[in-house]
């Protein structure tokens, strides 16, 4: 049967929704919406059309308010109904439209907490707080930052927290302008390139260490080196290393420096200060190598004094 105006004009009107010609309200739901601000209205929710003055009225029906930054809330007709008669507005004077609930979310912006670790590590990597760091291992992923007053001025700042030997600390920043929105620390465990001497072949014992008989390897570990470390040329092997294993201090010693005198050796006594040189004839109590304090007698006063043994044989007195 071919529809005539009047017929399509009146389904149009059962379409819309008789409640509307009745003064009422027709509210359509939406499946999911995301909305501004922590408070939620049946207006901000739902789309309302009819009686200017109920429209109004229904708009402004509050239906809670977000507990925490992510959460998701879903309200059924059921709920909505409920709210709409406390407020005066009956059932019958309602018709419903769309999902039969919805699920309502607040605007945000989430902070990964993989985006804290990258502008930490990113940090670190710029601003080493060691020169031999070669390494830096996440300790944990921080959490993730949700946040609901935000604008496309998001910044991230990143600040040294703290440096102990094996673990660097960056505490990274958000702010929307001059306004910080939130933080997390994020931890790293470090390696450091140290050095180590290593016995090019084998080394007797007593042989003096030396560019020759010793390389110098790098390796990796969790504690920085003593800026001071140098490889011990100079010192003796105290036992045979072998070769290519590493050479410890506790392998060596320190090579000492032949006896230039010996016990009741005749010595000059000598003092050299501001040009003005004394000398004396003594005889030795102890033997002595260059640098050593040693006691000798002067055979003229017949006194023990103690004198430093000097490159040239001579002691000069301790006054």
């Amino acid at each position: 049967m071919k529809m005539n105006k009047t017929t399509a004009i009146f389904l149009i009107a059962i379409t819309t929704g008789i409640c509307i010609a009745a003064g009422g309200l027709q509210i359509y739901l939406p499946r999911e919406i995301t909305v501004n601000g922590e408070s939620l209205f049946l207006g901000n929710v739902s789309v309302i059309q009819g009686d200017d003055a109920l429209a109004a009225k229904a708009q402004a029906i509050p239906l809670g308010r977000f507990s925490s930054a992510g959460q998701k809330i879903t309200i059924d007709k059921k709920v909505l109904t409920a709210a709409l008669a406390s407020n005066g507005i009956r059932a019958w004077q309602v018709t419903f439209t769309g999902a039969n609930e919805v699920t309502i979310s607040q605007k945000h912006l989430a902070i990964s907490g993989q985006d804290f670790a990258d502008k930490a590590l990113a940090y670190l990597t710029e601003n080493p707080p060691h020169i031999a760091v070669c390494k830096y291992t996440l300790a944990q992923t921080p959490q993730d930052l949700i946040l609901t007053d935000v604008n496309d001025n998001i910044q991230l700042t990143a600040s040294l927290a703290s440096n102990i030997n094996d673990q660097a600390k960056v505490l990274v920043s958000v702010f929307c302008g001059e306004k910080e929105l939130g933080s997390r620390e994020v931890a790293f465990s470090m390696k450091y390139t140290c050095k180590k001497a290593v016995a090019a072949a084998d080394i007797p014992a007593g042989t003096i260490l030396n560019a020759e008989n010793v390389k110098v390897e790098n390796f990796t570990a969790n504690q920085p080196q003593p800026a001071n470390w140098t490889p011990p040329y100079g010192m003796a092997a105290k036992k045979l290393l072998p070769g290519n294993s590493e050479i410890t201090m506790n392998m060596l010693e320190i090579v000492k420096p032949p006896v230039l005198l010996q016990r009741n050796q005749n010595v000059l006594i000598k003092i050299d200060r501001l040009g003005l040189v004394v000398t004396a004839i003594g005889r030795t109590m102890q033997e002595g190598r260059t640098g050593e304090y040693i006691k000798v007698q002067n055979l003229s006063s017949q006194r023990i004094i103690i004198g430093k043994v000097q490159e040239d044989g001579s002691v000069e007195p301790v006054l």
